[in-house]
């Protein structure tokens, strides 16, 4: 799909389809709204009363134009309650312009931006053009020819005064990057293995200048990685721990070090703590915070950005078996503390737990994981929002300032002291898991023990890792979420 802009007037341009966004309640103040229901011969306004569009948030209007003006079909979009959106919203309508542009079989469309004010012209026209690439995303690689939905849909023009061709850039970026982690987590994981998700890796380094290590058991070994040994060691697929580098380009001395570190079981059945069968359905997802952080780290060498970015991919899976690790094992992990596996499904932490302590290592600023690391988070927060928690109050409300800029819904959660009682083990440092109430805490709390005092941030993407249904501009699978949080992240950074 390709974009550009258009300066005139939304009654004279020629296009398949013509889309006007509207507030609830405001539909005659509409960019626009009034002189094309003139050139319709006030039907618009008589149509839209009578089919009851108030403008209500997901509410279109799609009608033909009659030849009354140069856009065959004119579609009205609404964007409900006008002190309740914000420009991240307008990826919403992007998507929406493009899935009815699609359905109707137009090959272009056209649309004015929302009525936001000048000072989010440019980030509206970015967040347009994400919307418009995730809305129209689909992931049918295994599916026949004959099943597949064609892309129509070439071009996009957006109607503004004066073009924005860095906002579009950056859209197409973010969106690229969105599209890489959902077409990594929507794999089976039969395909999707930890030794196949490393080769994967080792090709995007490969494409964008990167830098890439891929340990294999034997390196793990020697790095003392026996938490992520164990988790793998009852699959016939054999681990991977991925190191992926970006440096910014020329002389000058990065401005930052910074550590992501992406959760990456290509399944987990629980192993000898064994998930019921329908918790196991979506387990192939359990990959999303290491398709996030690859999705970020592919999207850096486009963006210029100034600091030094490392990511870190623990990948296993779990899987239960005469060599699957048993409850009641004690494993030291290459933190050199020593953990009482009381629950194999609490297996996450484990992985993470090995990369957090090689993270350390690094001596970096900041660490960030991504994990799909409980469904108490998901309890506790619903399936949209992430879980986020860290051992530097600043750093925290930072990460959450990204996510309200880009528009992913994330909440502060705390690390209370109390309850890290419930992770002492009579026999070793730790015990990987607690009891039932607050297991998110102890996710974090368990996770804590591993970064010494770099700061860190953990957020917990179980709930909107994936989706259900489709939403707007988020697909049904893996969404991508964090990728857009982190990048906004990275680059706020660069210019405090």
């Amino acid at each position: 799909m390709k974009f550009s802009f258009c300066g005139n007037e939304p009654g004279t341009v020629t296009t398949e389809l013509l889309a006007v966004g509207a507030f609830e309640g405001q539909l005659s103040e509409s960019p626009g709204f009034i002189p094309l229901d003139r050139m319709l011969d006030g039907k618009l306004a008589q149509l839209a009363t009578q089919e009851d569009f108030q403008g209500k948030d997901d509410q279109t209007f799609l009608l033909h134009t009659l030849d009354r003006l140069p856009a065959r079909r004119l579609l009205i979009v609404g964007l409900g309650r006008r002190e309740e959106f914000h420009v991240p919203d307008t990826r919403r309508y992007g998507a929406a312009v493009v899935q009815a542009a699609q359905k109707a079989g137009c090959q272009s469309a056209a649309l004015m931006l929302p009525a936001l004010g000048p000072s989010a012209h440019e980030l509206a026209v970015q967040f347009l053009v994400e919307g418009a690439l995730l809305g129209s995303y689909r992931f049918e690689k295994y599916r026949s020819k004959e099943a597949t939905t064609p892309d129509k849909l070439a071009q996009l023009t957006i109607l503004v005064s004066g073009e924005e061709p860095l906002a579009v850039a950056r859209g197409e970026i973010v969106a690229r990057a969105v599209a890489t982690a959902r077409d990594l987590v929507n794999e089976p994981a039969s395909k999707l293995t930890p030794q196949k998700l490393a080769e994967t890796a080792a090709a995007v380094a490969e494409e964008r200048g990167l830098e890439c290590k891929v340990l294999g058991p034997k390196e793990c070994e020697k790095q003392r990685m026996r938490l992520l040994l164990a988790v793998a060691q009852g699959s016939v697929e054999e681990p991977r721990f991925v190191h992926l580098t970006y440096r910014p380009k020329g002389k000058e001395r990065a401005k930052r070090k910074v550590v992501i570190v992406g959760k990456a079981v290509t399944f987990d059945s629980g192993g000898l703590s064994l998930k019921p069968a329908a918790s196991m359905l979506d387990m192939k997802t359990d990959m999303a915070g290491a398709a996030a952080a690859l999705g970020v780290v592919q999207a850096l060498p486009a963006l210029g950005l100034k600091s030094e970015v490392h990511v870190l991919i623990p990948a296993a899976e779990n899987m239960l078996s005469g060599s699957a690790y048993k409850v009641g094992d004690i494993v030291t992990g290459l933190g050199g503390k020593s953990v009482e596996i009381v629950n194999t499904d609490a297996e996450g932490r484990l992985t993470l737990a090995d990369a957090l302590a090689y993270a350390a290592k690094l001596a970096p600023d900041e660490i960030i994981d991504l994990a799909t690391l409980t469904a108490a988070c998901v309890v506790a927060l619903g399936p949209h929002i992430a879980g986020v928690m860290g051992n530097d109050r600043a750093f925290v409300e930072r990460v959450l300032g990204a996510a309200r800029r880009v528009g992913e819904e994330m909440w502060p959660l705390p690390l209370p002291e109390r309850l890290k009682e419930q992770l002492k083990s009579p026999v070793a440092d730790l015990k990987n898991s607690g009891e039932r109430w607050g297991g998110a805490l102890l996710g974090g709390l368990f996770l804590r023990e591993f970064v010494g005092k770099v700061p860190w941030v953990h957020v917990d993407i179980a709930g909107p890792a994936s989706a259900e249904k489709d939403a707007g501009h988020v697909r049904k699978g893996g969404t991508g979420f964090g990728v857009a949080t982190v990048l906004e992240y990275l680059q706020s950074r660069d210019s405090a």
